[in-house]
Protein backbone atom coordinates (compact mmCIF):
# COMPACT_ATOMS: atom_id res chain seq x y z
CA UNK A 1 0.00 0.00 0.00
CA UNK A 2 1.40 3.39 -0.79
CA UNK A 3 1.76 6.28 1.19
CA UNK A 4 1.99 10.23 1.32
CA UNK A 5 3.79 11.86 3.56
CA UNK A 6 4.06 15.44 4.24
CA UNK A 7 6.69 16.95 5.70
CA UNK A 8 8.03 20.09 7.65
CA UNK A 9 11.54 20.88 7.56
CA UNK A 10 13.83 23.73 9.29
CA UNK A 11 15.22 25.60 6.18
CA UNK A 12 18.55 25.22 7.68
CA UNK A 13 19.69 21.22 8.02
CA UNK A 14 21.65 21.62 10.87
CA UNK A 15 19.18 23.67 13.35
CA UNK A 16 16.86 21.66 16.13
CA UNK A 17 14.11 23.22 17.92
CA UNK A 18 13.87 22.83 21.58
CA UNK A 19 10.79 20.34 22.72
CA UNK A 20 8.79 23.12 23.78
CA UNK A 21 8.59 24.99 20.02
CA UNK A 22 8.29 21.47 18.64
CA UNK A 23 5.45 20.69 20.32
CA UNK A 24 3.95 23.88 19.39
CA UNK A 25 4.60 23.49 15.80
CA UNK A 26 2.89 19.94 15.72
CA UNK A 27 0.07 21.34 17.38
CA UNK A 28 -0.11 23.91 13.94
CA UNK A 29 0.28 20.67 11.97
CA UNK A 30 -2.49 19.05 13.34
CA UNK A 31 -4.76 21.80 13.09
CA UNK A 32 -4.25 22.20 9.24
CA UNK A 33 -4.09 18.70 8.53
CA UNK A 34 -6.81 17.45 10.87
CA UNK A 35 -7.57 14.21 8.64
CA UNK A 36 -11.01 13.85 6.28
CA UNK A 37 -14.12 14.59 6.56
CA UNK A 38 -15.31 11.08 7.78
CA UNK A 39 -13.22 11.75 11.13
CA UNK A 40 -10.25 9.53 10.55
CA UNK A 41 -7.49 10.99 11.61
CA UNK A 42 -4.00 11.86 10.05
CA UNK A 43 -0.65 10.54 12.12
CA UNK A 44 1.74 12.65 13.04
CA UNK A 45 5.38 12.48 13.88
CA UNK A 46 8.04 14.31 15.10
CA UNK A 47 11.31 13.31 15.29
CA UNK A 48 15.19 15.04 15.96
CA UNK A 49 17.79 13.18 13.95
CA UNK A 50 21.44 12.76 15.91
CA UNK A 51 23.50 13.65 11.96
CA UNK A 52 21.39 15.41 9.05
CA UNK A 53 19.11 13.48 7.23
CA UNK A 54 17.98 12.86 3.60
CA UNK A 55 14.01 13.94 3.40
CA UNK A 56 13.34 13.11 0.39
CA UNK A 57 10.07 12.97 -1.58
CA UNK A 58 10.27 9.10 -2.58
CA UNK A 59 7.96 8.27 -5.84
CA UNK A 60 7.44 11.93 -6.67
CA UNK A 61 11.26 12.26 -7.48
CA UNK A 62 11.17 13.33 -11.39
CA UNK A 63 14.78 15.03 -11.93
CA UNK A 64 17.63 16.48 -10.53
CA UNK A 65 19.33 19.34 -12.13
CA UNK A 66 23.26 20.10 -11.29
CA UNK A 67 23.23 23.65 -9.81
CA UNK A 68 26.68 23.99 -11.65
CA UNK A 69 26.45 23.20 -15.45
CA UNK A 70 22.57 22.60 -15.48
CA UNK A 71 22.61 19.25 -16.69
CA UNK A 72 20.27 16.58 -15.10
CA UNK A 73 21.38 14.38 -12.55
CA UNK A 74 20.89 10.64 -13.35
CA UNK A 75 18.25 9.37 -10.36
CA UNK A 76 20.19 5.93 -9.56
CA UNK A 77 22.94 7.94 -8.72
CA UNK A 78 20.91 10.05 -6.00
CA UNK A 79 19.09 6.48 -5.04
CA UNK A 80 22.64 4.75 -4.72
CA UNK A 81 23.59 7.83 -2.25
CA UNK A 82 20.84 7.41 -0.15
CA UNK A 83 21.28 3.80 0.21
CA UNK A 84 25.05 4.27 1.56
CA UNK A 85 24.35 6.93 3.70
CA UNK A 86 20.56 6.09 4.85
CA UNK A 87 20.81 5.67 8.22
CA UNK A 88 23.75 6.83 8.84
CA UNK A 89 22.76 10.24 8.56
CA UNK A 90 25.32 13.03 7.11
CA UNK A 91 28.29 14.36 8.38
CA UNK A 92 28.70 16.95 5.46
CA UNK A 93 26.05 17.91 2.41
CA UNK A 94 29.11 18.85 0.09
CA UNK A 95 29.84 15.85 -2.99
CA UNK A 96 31.55 15.95 -6.19
CA UNK A 97 28.47 15.83 -8.67
CA UNK A 98 29.04 13.24 -11.26
CA UNK A 99 27.82 15.10 -14.34
CA UNK A 100 30.67 17.98 -14.03
CA UNK A 101 32.48 16.48 -11.27
CA UNK A 102 32.35 19.90 -9.74
CA UNK A 103 32.08 20.51 -5.91
CA UNK A 104 28.74 21.30 -4.86
CA UNK A 105 26.40 21.25 -1.53
CA UNK A 106 23.65 18.83 -1.93
CA UNK A 107 21.46 21.38 -0.95
CA UNK A 108 21.76 22.95 -3.60
CA UNK A 109 20.80 20.26 -6.04
CA UNK A 110 17.61 21.18 -8.44
CA UNK A 111 15.02 18.75 -7.27
CA UNK A 112 11.92 18.72 -9.12
CA UNK A 113 10.05 17.78 -6.80
CA UNK A 114 11.25 19.59 -3.44
CA UNK A 115 13.58 17.45 -1.27
CA UNK A 116 16.01 18.32 2.01
CA UNK A 117 18.16 17.95 4.81
CA UNK A 118 17.10 18.14 8.60
CA UNK A 119 18.08 16.95 11.76
CA UNK A 120 14.32 17.96 12.55
CA UNK A 121 11.18 17.19 11.16
CA UNK A 122 7.39 17.29 11.68
CA UNK A 123 5.93 14.36 9.36
CA UNK A 124 2.56 14.00 8.37
CA UNK A 125 1.24 10.70 7.44
CA UNK A 126 -1.62 10.67 4.75
CA UNK A 127 -2.61 14.46 5.62
CA UNK A 128 -5.88 14.26 2.91
CA UNK A 129 -3.84 17.35 1.11
CA UNK A 130 -0.93 18.43 -1.11
CA UNK A 131 1.08 21.20 0.23
CA UNK A 132 0.83 23.83 2.77
CA UNK A 133 0.08 27.49 1.48
CA UNK A 134 2.56 30.43 2.41
CA UNK A 135 0.50 31.55 5.61
CA UNK A 136 0.40 27.94 6.97
CA UNK A 137 3.57 27.61 6.17
CA UNK A 138 4.90 31.09 8.02
CA UNK A 139 2.60 29.93 11.00
CA UNK A 140 4.65 26.84 10.81
CA UNK A 141 7.77 28.75 11.05
CA UNK A 142 6.42 31.19 13.94
CA UNK A 143 5.57 28.14 15.80
CA UNK A 144 8.86 26.67 15.45
CA UNK A 145 10.69 29.95 15.38
CA UNK A 146 12.60 28.96 12.31
CA UNK A 147 11.56 29.52 8.89
CA UNK A 148 10.79 26.05 7.17
CA UNK A 149 10.13 24.12 3.86
CA UNK A 150 8.11 21.33 3.40
CA UNK A 151 8.67 18.24 1.34
CA UNK A 152 6.03 15.79 -0.05
CA UNK A 153 6.93 12.28 -0.41
CA UNK A 154 5.24 9.18 -1.71
CA UNK A 155 6.11 5.70 -0.97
Amino acid sequence: MSEDVLSVIPADPRWQPDRAAADRAAAVAARLAPGTAGGASVEIRVTWHDEMTAIDCGDNLERIGCPRCGASIDLAWWSGLLEVLRGAGFETLAVQVPCCRAEASLDELDFDWPCGFARFEIAIWNPERIWFDEAELAALAAALGHPVRQIRAHL
